[in-house]
């Protein structure tokens, strides 16, 4: 029989197990707690009823429950489905040594896997809100035969997307708005776009009415929408589910996630494991900060705390216990939730040692990317961070990471808008950056192409704005980057004038066009294929307001442009010559007496990559091409003018019995700005073509019979 050494009231408790920290249900029938502290002298545990305000019991740790630097106690006669839970913790205060303990606040568990608090998105702003407890998960989840989608890196098409704006707009037509099940509903969209993987903007347990501020404007209220303040990082974010009333925010994300693997789409996970919601020394006591706040920020002789991410604390990942944390959240994600991999907000922060220093081999970087549990994940890494570190191209990379590669967004913003002296970095970028990524080993899937994400203009507001516009944000226009390289036509902000609007659409179908012809890894952000506008905010992080949710009349309103970028899809997914796992040879002959790749300007053979240039050109016949009869099948060929005048490109000579046809011209109107795949038109003249200014061409070198 087991021996209770304690009991409070009708409970039963005894020492517990040191592992798994958090609550989990023990054999027995017990729950069993366990937290982590290495300077707090006391722990006490407190319980809820569901929704009370009041504890209805608070049990103190033993102190011969104590293992180590583990508070570990197991209690039996609690009801899994009417227990919240969170902790008290008291230690020395001293805020100059780092130490802020309180034992007035009652702490969230780290580990927390349900987070009862705001249920609803936006419930109680008036009211007073409840501090955020943890929860047990209440029900197993059949998953049937599903199992993290495995498909090679460079088929990838990412589509970055925020769960409440995806649907959250009364044009979208979904019974739940904004929520988990509303991107579900949304899945036959997504298939029909032609991506393959979905990368989610935060979906942790985060407080959408932190932000204190009003819009200047209108005097609204302003919201913490991205959610790039984290709460919880084991608890998926109740707002998002239609049914978080009832705590089923759990079972709502991994039916979405079943269902998108089903349709052959990948998940991502935006993560932000830089800072977390506890701010600067004025914020709230939400979590770690009451735990062991030494422990787990970087804080410096003076007691304060080293901001590297601009958001008044950061995560000290240079210790072992809070990597070994991050592991296990990240491992619990892939295991429980099957999700495909993760994007690392702030990533730089990551290689940082406990004092803020970068580190050449970081060793939390090194155990992610070697994690036998992570072996099949993407990891993809924002490779900088606000106190000036900047690695694109100089990620730590362990032949596993990727990048967001900014250096393609800045050139081709300024390429596209016709900047000199961008030709020659544009090379780069389009065979997928090999004077970053080669050197290190890794390949062109290394590179997150991408033109537009959330943070910046959209891809229509790049070609629309020349100045931010953020003043709604009530930061008087201060936030934001400066450096959008974006140019509004002529014209600032929205406008009815057909030239302007035809120039616009044409330069946003270069962008398009560029992005997926590219070597790398395409990703685009939501709305941005048809057309989705921000007013010219380009950091709408406060705003849930319509107008910075996806308008679902859009695709029907701008189908010319939709259909541009359905079809570019197809058509790198048509042919492999633009997902390639390693760069193309430049210089040396293949079986089609052709390079792999090589690059043209308006004469054949003749690239002018001078600082006054302002088109390119190039040929793809790589591998990947194909052949018949052990001939070349395929060739790739695409031409940019960025100048402002219409420019002639004689066209390389394709080998006999192959004849050039038009995929794709953006100077041409509607319909024949872009063919469906297979349905390409033969070029009536095969020596040249005209290009008008600010426009591409895309040509397929095939059999003509094909």
């Amino acid at each position: 029989m087991r021996s209770y050494v304690h009991t409070v009231g009708r409970l039963r408790l005894r020492l517990g197990h040191p592992l798994p920290f958090g609550a989990s249900c023990h054999p027995d029938g017990g729950i069993n707690f366990s937290i982590f502290s290495v300077h707090a002298t006391h722990c006490t545990l407190v319980l809820f009823h569901p929704r009370e305000d009041q504890p209805y019991i608070e049990i103190p740790f033993p102190q011969e429950f104590r293992i180590g630097h583990l508070f570990a106690m197991t209690v039996w006669d609690l009801r899994p489905e009417e227990l919240e839970y969170g902790f008290r913790m008291e230690g020395p205060v001293a805020p100059k040594e780092g130490h802020l303990f309180d034992g007035r606040h009652i702490l969230l568990d780290p580990q927390a896997r349900v987070i009862s608090s705001r249920n609803m998105w936006g419930q109680d702003r008036h009211k007073r809100w409840l501090p955020p407890r943890g929860r047990m998960p209440l029900k197993s989840f059949d998953w049937v035969d599903d199992l993290p989608l495995r498909f090679p890196s460079d088929e990838l098409v990412i589509y970055e997307m925020h769960v409440r704006g995806f649907t959250r707009h009364q044009s979208s037509g979904v019974v739940h708005g904004g929520t988990f099940e509303g991107v579900k509903e949304k899945i036959p969209y997504l298939k029909q776009l032609g991506v393959n993987c979905v990368e989610f903007m935060p979906i942790f347990e985060f407080d959408e009415l932190e932000n204190p501020r009003t819009n200047p404007l209108s005097g609204a209220p302003l919201h913490n929408y991205w959610g790039y303040n984290t709460i919880g990082y084991h608890a998926p974010k109740a707002g998002f589910a239609s049914n978080g009333n009832e705590n089923l925010q759990t079972e709502e994300l991994k039916s979405l996630i079943r269902e998108l693997h089903q349709a052959g789409i990948r998940v991502l996970l935006d993560v932000v494991f830089n800072h977390t919601a506890e701010g600067n020394l004025d914020g709230p006591t939400i979590s770690f900060r009451g735990i062991d706040n030494k422990t787990y920020y970087m804080i410096n002789d003076e007691g304060r705390y080293l901001d590297y991410t601009g958001c008044g604390n950061t995560l000290n990942c240079g210790h072992p216990v809070v990597r070994q944390f991050i592991l296990d959240c990240l491992r619990y994600w892939v295991t429980d939730f099957h999700v495909d991999g993760f994007r690392f907000d702030l990533a730089s922060v990551l290689g940082r040692d406990s004092d803020g220093r970068p580190l050449e081999n970081p060793p939390l970087l090194e155990e992610i990317a070697h994690d036998p549990v992570l072996a099949d994940c993407e990891l993809i890494a924002e490779a900088w961070d606000v106190g000036g570190l900047y690695q694109v191209g100089s990620f730590p990379a362990y032949q596993r990471w990727k990048e967001w590669n900014g250096k393609y967004r800045d050139c081709a913003r300024r390429f596209l808008k016709g900047e000199l002296g961008t030709v020659g970095e544009m090379v780069q970028r389009i065979m997928g950056s090999p004077d970053l990524y080669a050197t290190s080993g890794r390949g062109p899937t290394a590179s997150i192409n991408f033109i537009a994400c959330h943070d910046g203009f959209t891809l229509r507001d790049l070609f629309s704005y020349n100045e931010k516009h953020n003043w709604e944000n009530g930061e008087e226009n201060r936030d934001g980057s400066e450096d959008n390289y974006s140019w509004n036509c002529g014209i600032e902000g929205e406008t009815s004038e057909p030239s302007i609007l035809d120039l616009r659409q044409r330069l946003q179908k270069n962008a398009i066009a560029l992005l997926f012809v590219s070597q790398g890894i395409p990703m685009i952000y939501m709305g941005d294929e048809c057309g989705r506008t921000q007013r010219g905010n380009n950091n709408p992080y406060c705003h849930d307001e319509p107008w910075n949710w996806l308008d679902w009349t859009l695709p029907n309103k701008n189908t010319e442009f939709f259909r541009f970028v359905r079809n570019m899809i197809a058509f790198r997914k048509a042919n492999p010559l633009l997902r390639q796992k390693n760069f193309l040879n430049v210089t040396d002959l293949n079986e089609c007496d052709y390079p792999d790749i090589s690059w043209h300007g308006v004469e054949p053979w003749s690239p002018d990559w001078s600082e006054s240039s302002q088109s390119l050109a190039f040929l793809l016949c790589g591998p990947g091409a194909g052949t018949i009869d052990g001939k070349p099948k395929n060739f790739i060929y695409c031409a940019f003018n960025s100048f402002y005048q219409p420019l002639t490109f004689g066209l390389p000579e394709l080998p006999e019995e192959l004849c050039w046809h038009q995929f794709a011209n953006t100077g041409s109107p509607y319909p024949e700005d872009i063919y469906e795949v297979g349905a390409e038109q033969l070029l009536e003249k095969q020596t040249e073509i005209a290009l008008m200014e600010r426009s591409c061409v895309i040509l397929l070198g095939k059999y003509r019979s094909e």
